[in-house]
């Protein structure tokens, strides 16, 4: 029997001998999944050079099996404890722990296992026995397993499979109602695709998943309505906003708070009863209507609609709740207050947040709200990019067709874009906060203001917001300080060179895609292509945010194939390059509280140009020209076109083949300590590249090109990236580390200073 040193080299063994007899189709990277040794039909297996504690590994296995679950993952039948070196298997039926796999677990998996009291295996097995052997065999062909319960920590995980294998399915299908006048039964409560993988679901009603919800949607329903929640902390701390507009409720008047996109009532959990007295709610997603009605249905002044009838369900959706409607806008219920000048009208929303717009990653497709009647109406006043988001609609309603008084007031949480780029309200801000985005159901860490403004018209173009993000782990607040909120006044492309020369060839040349290379000619183009000796590059500088950065924030070798930015010319590109400096800053700084919030903006352009004329900005201009020809956000790549041209990288620092345009602008710059250092370190970047196989003599590098075409690397039997360039690797990681650091220190500064950055 060999004995291992290595528990993998025993693992590969292991496969390579069993696998032949089980199922010789499978590969490695089929079995190895989700973070474990191996699931093989409906096994689990657990591999360990010498299983000394068997409970200890088995509960190692429980824990993987628990995150399975949460994924929405089958949780097989068999659990296969391996000790490599005594040559044994334990057997164990995961049904026996399934009240131990129906837990959480916040730690690794291989962390704090001991003392966990498990039963006797099912069976060992004893691997240099040859009946053994075969019993294991047939144990690991078994494709059977355990039904698990769902509950609020799985549901989603399980959710987002159903619509994975039922692409055409709806959230009724899956979730189901069996309370009400629309009854339909849904998987989770008489299984069918996975009726070999979960129990059916007994509880009467779906309150259960109320903080949910919004996640169970489908796709379709998504995309539609966009995602929102709110986190029980948030919404407790905005209360203190709701709290200081009914205090300016004048003396005597009635007063209601509306919520048009309530959700299942997160924001309403800590009314008090006064409170919900005056409150009216609705929400157009049927199920949420359900949860929304169970919760609060008696405590309200009004939901819409008041009582559920056979019609109320519309596809899904609740008839007669849809905010965005002319029906919802002239409905008489909410009326009959918004016409009496002695009630006061607050309205307080979370508005889904959903984005439809051109500069999207993939084919867009027209979401239904794009054609609502507040939609509809919103586009007779406002023009632009605004009418892209789906909570601007409400936000612009609320002032439209709700606030009337200067005590009216309404307060919103919303990315704050609607106000600093937008200008969709010039209405008086009381006070805010800023809170993260990622508590909010999403994988954003980033800014979601929360803001009371108040019906009064104001000029002002800058306040502060009050920071808070959530400890998870002691489920408190973190008061992180403020942060100024200022408005922007134009766009950053207004940098853009717009001459034009009689020299360029016009529908000549290439274009390329976002990756730098050129793109292929049976593809689409919008661009007009141009040549000119004078172009070194492209420049795209899109949009105020940082959304969609590869798109909105690029430098490429030619133009790109969108049409979305400008050609860079020989003459002036220094000038030009802070635009694309600008589009990197959220790549450099991960801070939530500057996400959504820092924007781009050619503000300070009157200021720029005027310091660029005195030559007040030629040291600065350099660096940031260092910082642009060594950093890896750089598209550019030499490329051979296909219309026989070659296109050489201007913009880096590779000089093998005569000096880029620059390396000569940058030759009377004096280094500090660290630009010395940056350029030491890309000459070890640049020595490890050409001795790689696929280094081209006749090629310009830069950082982008090296890391994408010569620091070639693998993925082994693990899914773990092995390079094939170790040294070419770690000097790479170490130059983008010391460029990130340079950014911060060198340009970022500056940016602000000239306000390609507010």
């Amino acid at each position: 029997m060999r004995k291992y040193t290595l528990e993998l080299d025993g693992q590969r063994d292991f496969y390579q001998t069993y696998l032949p007899r089980i199922d010789k189709t499978l590969t490695l990277e089929q079995i190895l999944t989700d973070n474990t040794d191996g699931v093989l039909n409906g096994n689990l297996l657990e591999f360990k050079l010498n299983i000394n504690d068997v409970n200890s590994v088995l509960f190692q296995a429980i824990k993987y099996l628990s995150a399975m679950r949460v994924k929405g993952k089958s949780i097989p039948a068999n659990i296969v404890l391996i000790s490599l070196n005594t040559a044994k298997a334990y057997l164990f039926n995961s049904k026996d722990y399934l009240q131990f796999i129906e837990k959480i677990y916040t730690l690794g998996a291989s962390k704090e296992n001991s003392g966990f009291q498990g039963g006797k295996p099912r069976l060992t097995f004893n691997l240099e026995n040859q009946i053994d052997q075969e019993t294991l065999i047939a144990t690991l062909k078994s494709k059977n397993y355990t039904k698990i319960n769902l509950d609020e920590n799985c549901i989603v995980g399980w959710g987002e499979r159903f619509y994975r294998e039922n692409p055409l399915a709806k959230k009724a299908d899956f979730i189901g109602e069996e309370n009400g006048k629309v009854k339909i039964i849904g998987e989770i409560r008489k299984p069918d695709k996975f009726k070999n993988f979960i129990e059916p679901y007994t509880g009467e009603d779906n309150v259960k998943f109320r903080y949910l919800m919004d996640k169970l949607n489908d796709n379709l329903m998504q995309k539609n309505l966009g995602a929102f929640y709110t986190p029980k902390l948030y919404a407790e701390k905005s209360l203190e906003l709701l709290r200081q507009a009914i205090a300016r409720v004048p003396k005597d008047n009635d007063y209601i708070i509306l919520d048009r996109c309530a959700g299942t009532g997160n924001l309403q959990q800590y009314f008090t009863d006064e409170e919900l007295s005056h409150t009216i709610v609705s929400t157009v997603e049927y199920y949420e209507y359900k949860v929304l009605f169970e919760l609060l249905g008696d405590k309200v002044r009004h939901i819409i609609p008041p009582t559920e009838s056979s019609d109320t369900f519309n596809a899904g959706l609740v008839r007669g709740a849809d905010a965005l409607s002319e029906e919802y806008v002239k409905s008489t219920l909410i009326k009959q207050y918004v016409d009496n000048p002695k009630c006061t009208i607050i309205l307080f929303e979370n508005p889904p947040y959903s984005e439809v717009n051109g500069t999207t990653i993939g084919t867009g497709k027209k979401a239904i709200w794009k054609q609502s009647f507040v939609s509809n109406e919103m586009k007779k006043e406002i023009k632009g990019s605004a009418l892209n988001d789906l909570a601007n609609l409400f936000i612009w309603s609320a002032f439209k067709y709700y606030l009337r008084q200067p005590t009216d007031s309404y307060i919103v949480y919303s990315p704050i874009k609607y106000w600093k780029a937008h200008k969709l309200i010039d209405r008086k801000f009381i006070a805010g906060f800023a809170f993260n985005r990622k508590h909010f159901h999403t994988k954003t860490n980033a800014c979601i203001s929360c803001i009371y403004w108040s019906n009064e018209i104001s000029m002002e173009k800058t306040f502060k917001l009050t920071c808070y993000d959530i400890d998870v782990k002691s489920n408190q607040l973190l008061d992180e300080g403020s942060i100024s909120v200022h408005q922007i006044d134009s766009q950053i492309s207004e940098y853009y060179d717009k001459r034009q020369f009689t020299g360029d060839s016009i529908s000549d040349g290439i274009c390329v895609d976002l990756n730098g290379k050129e793109r292929d000619k049976d593809k689409s183009c919008p661009l007009v292509k141009k040549y000119n000796q004078n172009i070194i590059g492209y420049v795209v500088a899109n949009s105020s945010g940082f959304d969609n950065p590869r798109l909105n924030s690029a430098l490429t070798v030619t133009g790109r194939y969108d049409a979305h930015g400008e050609f860079l010319r020989s003459d002036n590109f220094i000038e030009i390059l802070p635009i694309f400096s600008a589009g990197k800053y959220t790549d450099h700084e991960n801070n939530w509280k500057i996400m959504s919030m820092i924007m781009k903006s050619a503000d300070g352009k009157e200021k720029y140009h005027h310091d660029l004329k005195n030559g007040k900005l030629n040291l600065i201009l350099l660096k940031n020209l260092l910082w642009v020809s060594l950093t890896h956000y750089s598209h550019i790549r030499s490329i051979e076109g296909s219309d026989g041209r070659f296109y050489r990288n201007q913009l880096c620092l590779d000089c093998s083949n005569g000096d880029t345009l620059a390396r000569e602008k940058l030759n009377n710059f004096i280094l500090n300590k660290e630009e010395t250092k940056l350029l030491k370190q890309w000459d070890l970047v640049l020595k490890n590249a050409k001795e790689t196989a696929n280094y081209n003599p006749s090629y310009t590098y830069g950082a982008y090109q090296i890391e994408e075409e010569l620091n070639t690397r693998y993925k082994d039997e693990k899914g773990n990236t092995v390079y094939d360039y170790p040294e070419l690797n770690g000097h790479l990681k170490t130059l983008k580390q010391l460029v990130k650091i340079y950014y911060q220190k060198e340009i970022v500064p500056f940016l602000f200073e000239y306000q390609f950055l507010k």
